[in-house]
């Protein structure tokens, strides 16, 4: 007896390698996947201007130009995008008519809210990738969409924007057909194989600490190198070392483990983050 939908994943042509370096881009879903790799100790960029929700907004960050900017910006260059896309929603500044990435809480009333259609979607989503691939050439990039809903923009409407992000993407995807993009089902795994209440948190909206770690669970699965899950079974346990908080810090035995847990940390480094060549 079967209780349960399983979402199959796909494997990418190519893998996660320790030394690459990731970038992610998008929404909150980013913010948490991206930080599960930086714990992994994997060279990594999350949302160098805050989160982006809408793929113009995404796509300003990749290019270096989020609006309005404050201070310098500089495109995204690495190994691997990850880019997660919320929303096909966007504001409009009413002075300029230019989409704007952060309202920076200005009155409402100096921009209006418009939808993205899925040509202009795609249109982003095209010079997101070309902005990556001026400055590697050779770059892979991950596509998917976040599972949390929109309740401000009712069910339905949360339903007809998730639908043009994804179709967007699937239009991108066969346009360019490249093996080098790839698309990752974060939001298919939620709704349809993570279908109960138990994986969200009390808001009923937002994934729990648990699904998210199921997420990267399976994005490991599919995406990483054997050296790269190597890599982080055996970063774990110096991680943990590292975090551990002594009640006699000043104790010759916990100078003694400490010294012996930053040897294996410099160990593992040279091992695993050297030089790509």
């Amino acid at each position: 007896m079967i209780l349960q939908t399983h979402v199959e994943i796909p494997a990418p042509s190519w893998r996660i390698l320790p030394t690459d370096r990731m970038a992610f881009v998008g929404s909150c879903f980013a913010d948490n996947i991206g930080q599960r790799f930086a714990n992994d100790h994997f060279q990594t960029v999350v949302n160098p201007y805050g989160v982006m929700y809408n793929p113009v907004s995404v796509m300003h960050t990749v290019a270096g130009q989020p609006y309005p900017c404050e201070g310098d910006a500089q495109p995204i260059d690495c190994d691997v995008a990850v880019v997660s896309l919320g929303t096909n929603h966007v504001y409009v500044e009413l002075s300029s008519g230019k989409i704007v990435d952060n309202c920076r809480k200005r009155p409402q009333r100096e921009f209006k809210e418009q939808t993205l259609d899925v040509a202009a979607c795609v249109q982003a989503l095209r010079q997101c990738v070309e902005h990556l691939r001026r400055h590697n050439a050779a770059v892979r990039i991950v596509f998917t969409v976040s599972p949390i809903r929109y309740r401000k923009y009712g069910y339905h409407g949360s339903q007809l924007s998730k639908s043009t992000l994804l179709l967007a993407i699937d239009h991108l995807m066969v346009e360019d057909a490249s093996d080098r993009l790839y698309y990752f089902p974060s939001y298919e795994i939620v709704n349809d194989e993570l279908r109960d209440y138990r994986f969200y948190q009390p808001d009923m909206l937002h994934p729990s600490e648990q699904t998210v770690d199921y997420l990267y669970e399976r994005f490991r699965e599919a995406c990483f190198s054997e050296t790269a899950k190597q890599m982080v079974a055996e970063w774990r346990p110096i991680r943990e070392a590292l975090a551990h908080k002594p009640f006699h810090p000043d104790s010759s035995d916990y100078r003694q483990f400490l010294a012996e847990t930053l040897r294996k940390k410099e160990a593992f480094e040279r091992k695993y983050l050297g030089d790509k060549g």
